[in-house]
């Protein structure tokens, strides 16, 4: 029989073994991570004081913009923080902790924006029965089926990738956990819990893809029937910001877990797993908030609003 060691932690890849390179990158993305966090916890506060954002396509806007905190909140941080102190360990329970919180927070995100696809069909396609079948408790029910599904994949893929035996070498090809890095340098020989669950999630996602795929065929068909061109151009500007932050979603991810697997990760498959992890949670709120003139101009009200108070607290602390 062979001797092997039981790996007792790992050691995670960074973009470069310089150090003054690893410290510009730490501070990169701590800047980046910083203003993840405040544009979408910028959005959830808007989302809920204003009232005249209490309608189901906020309120998955709202849910969106949760799971994008928590997705970027994963992984960044231990990131940041290992380039710019040098180290690249990390133990097995960090290790478990990302990879459970990945695979329930990623397909929770493409629940949520299929979710808002049909949102964005019923709104436009039946108008007239937009309240009663968008009602606040199907809201809820869609939204508890998303996180629930979410939670599900993470306890799957959690538990099949930690059944493996991992021996011989612990680095990790990529910046953080993820279940194709960790395939890679597992020696078990049995995957059937990771295949089947790889199998059921592809399954799922193929199944989001035509569901919005199917919506979108539909809403355009109904847009472009529209007699004014405002009207058109109001329709398009609610549903052109959810299709891109989809598509960049789905295919930043569909090259992460969907290429063929190779022994080792290149620098390309570590700059796309950045993009899966960073891009949408950065784009989400810069997009919605651009395109959405309801969004933008309550942005402008609360910063006035704020500006108003400090600058007359200031004048009454003066006098």
């Amino acid at each position: 029989m062979t001797n092997v060691t039981a790996v007792t932690g790992f050691i995670l890849m960074g973009f470069s073994d310089i150090h003054e390179l690893q410290t510009l990158c730490g501070v990169l993305f701590l800047v980046i991570y910083l203003e993840i966090l405040m544009s979408n916890f910028l959005i959830i506060i808007l989302i809920t004081v204003d009232l005249k954002f209490q309608r189901p396509m906020y309120f998955f806007l709202k849910n969106l913009s949760l799971l994008d905190v928590f997705l970027v909140s994963v992984t960044i941080p231990n990131f940041f923080v290992n380039s710019l102190t040098h180290k690249n360990s990390i133990s097995i329970p960090g290790c478990a902790f990302q990879v459970f919180f990945m695979a329930f927070l990623g397909p929770g995100e493409v629940f949520v924006l299929t979710t808002m696809s049909y949102d964005r069909y019923v709104a436009i396609c039946s108008p007239l029965h937009y309240e009663v079948i968008m009602n606040s408790d199907i809201c809820v029910v869609m939204m508890s089926v998303s996180w629930g599904t979410g939670l599900f994949f993470g306890v799957m893929y959690t538990a099949g990738t930690f059944s493996m035996l991992f021996c011989g070498s612990n680095v990790i090809p990529q910046i953080f956990c993820d279940v194709p890095s960790l395939l890679r340098i597992s020696c078990s020989g049995s995957l059937m819990t990771i295949y089947i669950s790889h199998g059921i999630g592809v399954c799922l996602g193929m199944s989001c893809f035509i569901c919005v795929v199917i919506s979108y065929v539909y809403i355009f068909s109904t847009v472009l029937k529209i007699p004014t061109t405002k009207g058109q151009s109001k329709a398009f500007g609610t549903c052109i910001p959810h299709l891109t932050v989809f598509s960049v979603f789905i295919a930043t991810a569909c090259f992460v877990y969907l290429k063929p697997p190779s022994n080792t990760a290149s620098l390309t498959d570590r700059l796309f797993s950045v993009l899966y992890t960073v891009l949408p949670p950065a784009l989400n709120p810069i997009i919605y908030s651009l395109r959405n003139n309801d969004v933008d101009s309550a942005l402008k009200k609360l910063l006035h609003n704020l500006y108003s108070r400090d600058f007359l607290h200031v004048i009454h602390q003066s006098v």
